[in-house]
């Protein structure tokens, strides 16, 4: 079972935080990163170092795994 490491869901969070800033007066996370946001806190409050990629939602799991590929270089 592949875990993700807090770092890297941090790292991932910055990526879609840069890609698509927050706007508006109520500056909301893109969707990607407010799905990602959720488990990261959760990692902070437990105080643990990284999630199981299996324990994440589909949202976070969609955005994690989009990450991944982006960052290996492949496009969809």
């Amino acid at each position: 079972m592949a875990v993700i490491p807090i770092n890297e869901l941090e790292a991932a969070i910055n990526y879609w935080r840069a890609r698509s800033p927050s706007v508006g007066d109520e500056l909301s996370l893109c969707k990607e990163a407010s799905a990602l946001s959720r488990p990261y806190a959760l990692l902070i409050v437990q105080r643990q170092s990284g999630v199981p990629i299996d324990q994440l939602d589909d949202e976070a799991r969609a955005a994690w795994e989009a990450y991944e590929r982006i960052k290996k270089g492949i496009r969809d």
